[in-house]
């Protein structure tokens, strides 16, 4: 793409919505007389005000979130145009992973396997663990069903985006690649029809600046934030150190960021199956002690569903939005950022490497959610009062069930996960601000992400979680819209790997 056109449109957007959040907000009594960090505070809460009105915008016949019905209806439409991709090609999937297919001569910069590690550090993490009990605690047990519904179609519209993320990606003269849904809707809507060349262009960039902003919010602040909750929660004599903490944090993901994808992969592809499997074993502890109890607990899982008990207020809408956005925000199905990831992988076949990614929703939430949602529901750590929207307190309440030390193990595993789940989205955000601006606007970026994990511990968890969402699930738009334009390629291809590979 034309970075100076890209820049061009970027500045426009930047100074429209810019200049009237400074002379509307910024300079206003109100915020000049808060602390620096209530300041940031109180801007969040602003961002989050205009834009959510937006994004989950009821008033409709349905009245559910717009972005809701959307996703939704993406998910559905995938699955059914692709003839349930996400079962029948399951196992073959699995076969992919082991390796069979690897061939280190194919372009690309890291296997399927460090593909997906590195798309699933992004996911599995602080949104297993605290966004699972977000959902529980706001939206009761029946959430954890609309997780499954939005993980089993997620599975349809990450096959999606990824397989498109390597049929449009541009691989660099010493192997470098720079793909993901930004790539593919311009370079995916030109090759369909011209005529959709600028509007490939815009639809671009919006998910470009989403993306940065997603890693910003998604990707470090929430992360920051919820880790250091989680350890303050085991450790109070450390509350008023959260500065200290976020200084800490960004150190560590520093380390790691300046080395690229490959270096990401590396450290990924370790640190992501060991933390899962520690983290699983403790939750199939919990199960396994209170077998006699998961029974109802499933039973209460459908029926609050569709018939939520009334001490979580909202209805079955409420119940339904906080499934899905939980859902949307622990594995990404549909939001586009984990294509970005695939893009890097090694092969020749697109439909290979969307087959892999697949697997993260299901990893991620069929497996991993599952598993916390158990443990919280059989121990009812969702039940007390004082922990209603504290996220990471919830789950290592229930952890505490198997020991006093357990939760000291959780706090271990939490700062794990938020490591690699920020390491991850600084990359996304690289390759974002890399189709804006070039290569020379990265080093800018890891800065400002180093600066803002500094600030993830000290800021409002309720500001913090709003703006992750907005900013995560804004990247859907585009991203779907795009989706659907190119879905007859996607199905041409997906056709011939069928007849020559299966």
């Amino acid at each position: 793409m034309n970075h100076v056109n890209c820049s061009k449109l970027t500045n426009i957007f930047l100074m429209i919505t810019g200049s009237w959040f400074v002379t509307d907000h910024l300079y206003s009594q109100e915020l000049q007389n808060q602390s620096w960090h209530g300041q940031l505070n109180h801007i969040l809460e602003i961002i989050n005000n205009y834009w959510g009105s937006l994004l989950f915008w009821d008033q409709h016949p349905l009245k559910l979130p717009f972005i809701l019905i959307f996703l939704t209806a993406g998910g559905i439409f995938f699955t059914l145009k692709f003839r349930f991709v996400n079962i029948f090609l399951f196992s073959h999937a699995i076969r992919v992973l082991k390796g069979d297919y690897d061939d280190e001569n194919h372009d690309g910069e890291i296997s399927h396997f460090q593909a997906l590690t590195s798309a699933l550090s992004a996911t599995v993490g602080l949104g297993n663990i605290a966004g699972v009990a977000l959902a529980i605690s706001l939206g009761g047990p029946g959430a954890v069903f609309w997780l499954w519904v939005v993980a089993f179609f997620g599975m349809s519209l990450k096959f999606s985006s990824c397989t498109l993320s390597q049929m449009y990606r541009d691989v660099k003269s010493d192997n470098s690649v720079l793909g993901g849904p930004m790539v593919f809707l311009e370079k995916g809507l030109a090759d369909l029809d011209h005529k959709y060349h600028h509007f490939g262009k815009i639809c671009g960039v919006i998910f470009a600046v989403f993306t940065i902003g997603a890693s910003l919010g998604a990707g470090n602040l929430f992360q920051g934030n919820q880790s250091f909750e989680l350890v303050a929660g085991q450790f109070p004599s450390i509350e008023n150190f959260d500065w200290l903490a976020g200084l800490l944090l960004a150190f560590l993901i520093g380390i790691v960021i300046l080395g690229g994808i490959k270096r990401i992969g590396e450290v990924t592809s370790k640190i992501v199956p060991m933390m899962c499997v520690i983290y699983c074993i403790i939750c199939f502890t919990i199960i396994m002690l209170n077998l006699n109890q998961v029974p109802s607990v499933l039973i209460e899982i459908f029926t609050q569903a569709f018939n939520p008990d009334a001490m979580w207020s909202g209805g079955f809408v409420g119940v339904l939005t906080q499934g899905v956005k939980r859902g949307s925000f622990s594995n990404e199905a549909g939001i586009g950022s984990a294509a970005i990831a695939h893009a890097a992988a090694k092969t020749d076949r697109p439909i290979r490497e969307g087959v892999v990614a697949m697997m993260g929703p299901f990893i991620d939430t069929h497996l991993v959610c599952t598993m916390t949602s158990l443990a919280i529901l059989i121990t009812g750590a969702h039940l007390d009062p004082t922990m209603i929207g504290k996220g990471s307190a919830i789950t290592a309440k229930a952890f505490a069930s198997l020991g006093f030390w357990v939760p000291y193990l959780l706090s271990f595993i939490g700062i794990i996960f938020a490591y690699s789940t920020s390491i991850s989205w600084c990359y996304y955000g690289e390759k974002a601000v890399e189709y804006l601006f070039g290569k020379g606007g990265i080093p800018i970026f890891r800065g400002l992400f180093v600066l803002v994990a500094a600030l993830g511990p000290v800021l409002s968890l309720e500001h913090v979680i709003n703006f992750a969402d907005l900013m995560l699930l804004s990247m859907a738009f585009p991203n779907i819209i795009g989706m659907f334009l190119l879905s007859s390629k996607i199905k041409d291809n997906l056709d011939v790997y069928k007849n020559e590979c299966l």
